[in-house]
């Protein structure tokens, strides 16, 4: 049975490994994709960083208030006066910079020791300048603060008297766990590299041999369905682990392509992060083949088990979700579910955490079960009349 099942292994491996325009398309969409979506996002954060350091301020009206015009340009901040028509590019995100608004009566109101009303003009749908409108309020609260301290201190009153108490903030987070929340996406899509890396194989290996009529022949060779079952379960798992490897490798070179030099020191996905990811996916590529080929089997045409595999793709998408969400952390029957558990073990990596051989062993348990209930579903649908 062992010789069958390595004879069937072979012809299944070089069956999906020669259709180089699936491999080609499964190999982009699910091995580059990680790598390009961490290039976006350094290019969206080097643009805040970039505008952040630019320290520009849009103001019109700037003329009506001299002493702002001394605060801001002291916080070494540069003034550039808003165009006319700097409502309607905000709401059409053109402006990429809120708009301060200051009243003609700015200075003499200010003068009288009262508050004078300055308008932070943004949109909501124009995320670049929603951002940067908390950093001009911030800018503008230091102002409130500078005014209120030499109006205490002409009064001869201190300003300390007004702070009944003094806040310290201490943050025990470590530096590897603030980094792992700069790669908490990382998870999912080495994830669905190998969902989608096992899926064509194993579709094409049941439902699309059905249809093409050359999964009969190859049940009245003399070969035990056993062995016919574990070779294509084998050939199919192994493309899964493939993918598994080159995606986890991929975001080691892509992480040169960081153009944000805090992503660059926040990020940390080393060769050891790489290898524990691999060892913890390398059981749930197995499970996933074996589960994806048992609800294909049972399809009669390759369109047909595409349909049924959404379930699956569907679900281990969503697992994520539920540690992504929970914001009382890992719970313990989250090691019991496949693909969640990996992406539970998955983060305590990234968060530097050592695995505990007890967790790592209960996840590769439930993958080896769930393998073997759908392998041997597959055999028994092998050898029943329903194929007929």
């Amino acid at each position: 049975m062992i010789k069958s099942a390595w004879i069937v292994f072979r012809k299944e491996l070089l069956d999906a490994l020669r259709d180089r325009r699936t491999l080609f398309m499964v190999l982009l969409s699910s091995v580059a994709i990680g790598p390009l979506v961490l290039v976006l996002i350094s290019t969206l954060v080097a643009g805040i960083e970039a505008r952040a350091e630019a320290r520009v301020v849009v103001v019109h009206g700037i003329e009506h208030a001299p002493t702002l015009r001394n605060y801001l340009e002291r916080q070494t901040y540069t003034l550039r006066a808003a165009p006319p028509d700097y409502e309607q590019q905000l709401k059409d995100s053109k402006l990429a910079d809120p708009v301060l608004v200051i009243a003609p009566d700015f200075e003499a109101v200010l003068a009288r020791g009262e508050a004078p009303v300055v308008e932070l003009v943004s949109s909501a749908s124009n995320q670049r300048a929603d951002r940067g409108a908390g950093a001009l309020r911030r800018l503008l609260q230091g102002f409130n603060q500078e005014q209120a301290t030499l109006r205490l201190a002409l009064r001869g009153v201190a300003p300390a008297v007004l702070e009944a108490l003094q806040v310290e903030r201490r943050d025990l987070a470590d530096p590897a766990m603030r980094a792992a929340q700069m790669a908490t996406f990382v998870p999912f899509f080495v994830l669905m590299a190998v969902l989608y890396g096992a899926l064509n194989a194993a579709l094409d290996t049941t439902a699309g041999e059905r249809e093409r009529g050359s999964l009969e022949p190859l049940l009245m060779t003399p070969a035990p369905r056993a062995a016919l079952v574990l070779g294509k379960w084998g050939a199919v798992a192994s493309v899964g682990m493939l993918i598994a490897v080159l995606s986890c490798l991929s975001f080691l070179p892509g992480q040169w392509l960081l153009q944000s030099e805090t992503l660059q020191a926040m990020f940390r996905f080393g060769p050891r992060e790489a290898v524990l990811f691999v060892l913890l996916l390398l059981p749930l590529a197995g499970a996933l083949s074996a589960v994806l080929m048992a609800i294909a089997i049972r399809c009669r045409s390759f369109k047909e088990a595409q349909a049924n595999a959404t379930v699956v793709v569907l679900g281990v998408s969503l697992l994520p979700l539920v540690a992504l969400l929970n914001q009382e952390g890992s719970a313990p029957w989250h090691l019991w579910v496949p693909a969640l558990a990996q992406v539970t073990l998955m983060d305590r990596v990234l968060k530097g955490q050592a695995l505990a051989a007890t967790d790592v062993a209960l996840s590769v348990a439930v993958c080896a079960l769930v393998a073997a209930l759908a392998i041997g579903l597959v055999a028994r649908t092998l050898r029943s009349a329903a194929l007929k």
